[in-house]
């Protein structure tokens, strides 16, 4: 599903327009993406959960060269499905 037809989905089931429901769902992804920027999290009970996770510096491997190379440490959004949402898709 790409975004406009997820802002279609929104617009049909909430009653709005689709300027006023691409609005909200932008306000919504940049509400989550500053949140997490900032190390916060975002917590939607039975959903899920957005957070920001540390990933250590690590050794790779080059897959063209074989060469070994160092791997900055880095941080990383995660995301973890709520009970709610894992049964939703089990059935």
């Amino acid at each position: 599903m790409t975004k406009q037809e997820f802002v279609d989905q929104v617009a049909n089931s909430s009653g709005l327009g689709k300027a006023e429901a691409g609005s909200a769902v932008d306000a919504v992804l940049s509400t989550i993406q500053e949140t997490l920027s900032r190390g916060g999290e975002v917590n939607f009970t039975g959903f899920g959960k957005f957070s920001v996770a540390d990933r250590g510096a690590r050794q790779g491997v080059n897959p063209q060269t074989g060469e070994r190379i160092q791997i900055a440490a880095s941080r990383v959004p995660r995301f973890s499905a709520g009970s709610a949402l894992k049964n939703a898709v089990k059935s």
